[in-house]
């Protein structure tokens, strides 16, 4: 019989992906293991192997579609000694399953309801069966369409949160029939020039389309920005002890191996967040808490279209060469897309440093469900003043953005404190 090749979940919170590239053709011979097809995730582009041996019988689903949910049918595999005739046993659930995997835009507009009712011009239609139709067309959940049932609510006069505008039950709960938040009302888009109601012509500027990454990455920080109460706290650390101790540090390690500043704050943090384990924490939105046992840190990387955030776990039970030694391998399949899942979700904090690239300070958008997130800037000489006396010292200035939620203002100064103490004097992270 034959197999019928489903849509990935590449990570535990995956509902879609796109699918990005195939590997294959119809009619091609794969062995288990070979690599199929590229799907794009919200953080990275996985290859994806073929777990049965065959021939590829049908490809269902085209490469570039956006969209396509877990579990939708995308191809058909046929086994030894199968023909194509053995695809139409998976005909119907190939047409069922592949439709509502990803959304196509009408070939031609949509009629106005009033003037076509199933394809009949001018049909006749009760306003109870217009208003119901009318629901029915409009993105939300299945409880949000039931909460908005009970309350007599309009779902056309709500604005949807959820994905591509989808009403869930957050934006039907707590409202009344005469306190709908009405949907904004759009201006027509001229597709040609998109910025023309800004009063920017369209030969003054290229429109290029974005990528799986940045568009969730988009997403995501805009829905972190407006949803987390971000509060930051800065510091300025003296590092002038740090470089001496990476240089006896990088003396001493074996060949091929140089720790960074960037390793050594890594290990800060982890060790930060075990002397201060309440700043270690992430938010539930059931109105709970997560204490999180283990620090597992978070290094942003850039890659083309984005950022992505591998995790060095317990990274303060690991020595500097290891860390060293693992920061590099991340980044560089990082910028591959090569990163496993486990590999870039789950981490408990965040560490973002600009301080290569001559910034001074700046402060990050919280990465949830973390709870804090550290940015670095550049390492310069300054003038400080100690025991009353002037002098120069070596000073980095962090920032630290915090979840109010569940770090408070003196949670984070209290980790801020053991941070600083760490870094101006190393050696105390080997306590």
């Amino acid at each position: 019989m034959p197999i019928e090749i489903l849509m990935p979940a590449l990570s535990p919170t995956m509902e879609e992906g796109n699918l990005a590239k195939w590997h294959v053709k119809e009619g091609d011979s794969v062995e288990s293991g070979d690599v199929i097809a590229e799907i794009e995730t919200d953080k990275a582009t996985m290859e994806i192997e073929s777990i049965d041996e065959g021939v590829i019988g049908k490809i269902l689903v085209e490469e570039g579609t956006e969209g396509v949910k877990v579990n939708a049918l995308i191809a058909v595999l046929l086994e030894e000694g199968e023909t194509a005739s053995a695809l139409e046993s998976v005909g119907a659930a190939a047409s069922v399953t592949s439709t509502p995997s990803f959304e196509t835009p009408p070939a031609t507009p949509v009629a106005p309801q009033d003037e076509v009712v199933n394809n009949q011009p001018h049909a006749e239609v009760s306003p109870q069966a217009a208003s119901k139709d009318a629901q029915n067309r409009i993105k939300a959940s299945p409880l949000a369409k039931r909460i908005a049932g009970d309350k007599g609510l309009d779902l056309a006069a709500i604005m949807g949160t959820g994905p591509y505008g989808r009403i869930v039950k957050r934006d039907v709960i707590g409202l009344s029939s005469t306190h709908a938040i009405q949907a904004p009302v759009s201006a027509p888009v001229d597709h040609d020039n998109p910025l023309a109601g800004f009063g920017i012509a369209g030969d003054r500027y290229d429109v290029v389309k974005a990528d799986a990454i940045t568009k969730i990455s988009a997403k995501r920080l805009t829905e972190s920005f407006r949803d987390i109460p971000h509060f930051p706290l800065s510091v300025d650390c003296r590092i002038d002890r740090l470089l001496e101790f990476r240089g006896r540090l990088n003396a001493a390690v074996p060949d091929g191996v140089k720790v960074s500043v960037n390793d050594i704050l890594i290990k800060a943090c982890g060790v930060a967040l075990k002397r201060v384990p309440k700043a270690n924490a992430s938010w539930i939105e059931d109105g709970r808490i997560a204490l999180h046992k283990h620090a597992d840190v978070s290094m942003a990387v850039a890659i083309e279209g984005g950022l992505i955030t591998p995790i060095i776990a317990d990274a303060d039970l690991k020595g500097l060469a290891d860390i060293s030694i693992e920061t590099k391998d991340l980044a560089v399949r990082a910028k591959q897309r090569k990163l496993k899942p486990e590999e870039f979700q789950g981490g408990t904090f965040s560490l973002s440093n600009l301080g290569m690239m001559g910034i001074k300070n700046f402060a990050s958008i919280i990465n949830p469900p973390q709870g804090m997130i550290m940015s670095v800037g550049a390492g310069e000489q300054r003038p400080v003043v100690t025991n009353g006396q002037l002098a120069v010292a070596t000073v980095m200035s962090v920032t630290l953005t915090c979840d109010h939620r569940v770090v408070d203002g003196a949670t984070g100064a209290q980790w801020l404190a053991a941070f600083k103490g760490f870094v101006e004097d190393p050696a105390t992270m080997l306590m």
